[in-house]
């Protein structure tokens, strides 16, 4: 077999459905061998877009994404997705093409180190020289991917190594000597843990993507109801934990509710399940949670504290060791007195909105959960539009929100909508943008429509680049310099791809539009014209502690 069709036949037995990519001279011989492949290929117009179409798939399913590019400029246009994918610990393999091995080096045409450039946001890479090594690169590069902690790895295969041929043997097992994930805990360490718990009065739990990654959502509920703690979550965790139940705190950090960030500075035990202490979690790092001792969990033992300093490690899986976590305890903290403090910490800073005559966007995305039944899965773009998808919508179900967290990446969520509808077809999905982060790629409404991949795009259009501005307006004196935005007609431009626009300019045209959406067999740009100046609330300045918000309302 030529070294197209060994990574064609690679990918079948990985499980692949779905490729997400665009061709160019060095992947022509194995676009050749696709064109009869039994997997889907769908052609973005951009490879930024088949990268987080890859990721938004993978976030989806939690299956592998696998996107290919080109050489050159066609790698390069996969560079921000792949950062994205790492920082967010999404399993992803990358295909690029490369120039002729005896070439590598002398600056041919199209050529990019592209394995020097991902070095640093890939879990690994790798530069294919001899086709007899392609079939156990390729399981490798799936293994290191889905295991452990998730993240993207990059395939570089150069042109002559694709043409070459011989003989096919799949490797049936993956051994690799450095990389051994743990995924038990110690049971010592959770015994310590066990112990910490029983003698609380003030546990909260801060579970982060690891929830997700792991499928602990179950055994997350199970610990939260038996010692009666508080759950607060990440934005990479939101889904993690029912939204609705009582327990729930809701999202903590800079945007998070007030009185998540309040239980948190106030507890006397952290649970850190699956996430990394990240800067827009912790706040000002001397300052957070002065009392609280702290039990972190992650299957990544680099994240342990990095950033926090913690009393009881525990390196392993999620839901493995929640498990034995559960079991472990014997003796339930009395959380009584600290669950009506926390009851009264939300009644004195409940998260509300002014619902005022012009379309709050906050009063959208409560439409959207209600008009889809709180069934629907949502992307979002990054900004305004992202932190009032997270606070308003009432998730209650792992990958049913699909983010960029780490990199924050503009221009990611219709993208990530594509493959999360390509992996559910028959689901509702929304990507809730704003006016400028949706312009990123916008060029991927031509996908969508030559594919059927009928996604619901909702336009929070404020005429600004909203989360810079609001920056501008409280810290730079309304200084805004460079973030006012001309836009194009949303409708005419969906119109002008074949896909369907609706403008919606007052507020009692908020849920019929939604629900008319909902009825179009086809990809939909809403575009809501909401109150320009409207801010996220509550805020937390860089810098400062995570109690000290500004505002408690728009």
């Amino acid at each position: 077999m030529t070294g197209a069709q060994i990574l064609i036949e690679c990918l079948k037995r990985e499980g692949v459905d779905v490729i997400f990519g665009y061709p160019g001279g060095v992947v022509l011989p194995l676009f050749d061998k696709l064109y009869d492949a039994d997997i889907k290929f769908i052609l973005t117009r951009h490879e930024q877009a088949a990268a987080h179409a890859a990721d938004g798939y993978a976030r989806a399913t939690g299956k592998v994404g696998v996107c290919i590019a080109t050489s050159g400029p066609g790698a390069t246009n996969l560079v921000t997705g792949i950062a994205t994918a790492y920082m967010d610990s999404i399993p992803m393999v990358a295909i690029t093409g490369q120039v002729k091995t005896a070439l590598i080096g002398n600056d041919a045409f199209q050529e990019a180190d592209v394995t020097g450039i991902t070095r640093s946001i890939t879990k690994h890479n790798y530069l294919v020289k001899d086709v007899k090594n392609l079939a156990g690169i390729v399981a490798e590069a799936f293994y290191i991917a889905s295991t452990g902690r998730p993240g993207p790895v990059l395939i570089d295969l150069p042109v002559d190594v694709q043409l070459a041929d011989t003989e096919f043997i799949w490797p049936e097992k993956v051994e690799i000597r450095s990389y051994k994930p743990t995924y038990f805990g110690h049971p010592g360490q959770i015994k310590k843990a066990a112990k910490l718990i029983a003698q609380s009065k003030k546990p909260i739990i801060y579970a982060g993507g690891g929830i997700i990654a792991s499928g602990a959502n179950v055994e997350l509920k199970t610990l939260a109801e038996k010692i009666s703690a508080p759950v607060t979550w990440t934005l990479m965790g939101i889904g993690g934990f029912p939204a609705v139940h009582k327990l729930s705190l809701g999202m903590l950090g800079m945007h998070g509710t007030a009185y998540a960030n309040h239980s948190i500075m106030q507890s006397d035990l952290i649970i850190a399940i699956g996430a990394r202490f990240d800067d827009r979690v912790t706040g000002r790092l001397d300052a957070f949670a002065p009392h609280a001792k702290i039990i972190h969990i992650d299957i990544d033992p680099a994240s342990i504290s990095k950033n926090v300093k913690v009393d009881v490690p525990i390196v392993g899986d999620a839901k493995n060791i929640l498990g034995k976590l559960i079991e472990e305890i014997k003796k339930i903290p009395e959380t009584y007195e600290w669950l009506e403090e926390v009851e009264a910490l939300k009644e004195k800073y409940p998260l509300v909105y002014v619902n005022r005559a012009k379309i709050a966007p906050q009063y959208v995305i409560e439409q959207i959960y209600e008009a889809a039944r709180g069934e629907a899965i949502i992307t979002t773009e990054v900004g305004q539009n992202q932190m009032w998808a997270a606070q308003w919508n009432k998730c209650s179900s792992p990958r049913t929100f699909i983010s960029s967290g780490g990199l924050g990446t503009m221009g990611f969520g219709f993208p990530a909508a594509m493959g999360v509808k390509m992996a559910y077809p028959d689901k509702q999905v929304f990507d809730i943008a704003g006016d400028g982060s949706i312009q990123m790629n916008i060029q991927e409404l031509a996908t969508c429509v030559a594919n059927k991949i009928n996604v619901k795009v909702i336009i929070l259009n404020n005429g600004y680049l909203g989360m810079v501005r609001q920056w501008q307006e409280l810290f730079y004196k309304r200084r805004y310099s460079y973030t006012t935005l001309y836009n194009p007609d949303f409708v005419k431009l969906a119109e002008s791809y074949g896909a369907a626009g609706i403008r919606v300019i007052k507020k009692e045209e908020v849920r019929p539009a939604i629900e008319k959406a909902l009825e179009i067999d086809n990809t939909v740009f809403i575009d809501f014209h909401i109150e320009s100046e409207e801010n996220v609330f509550p805020m937390v300045p860089a810098g400062e502690a995570i109690d000290r918000m500004i505002g408690g309302m728009a």
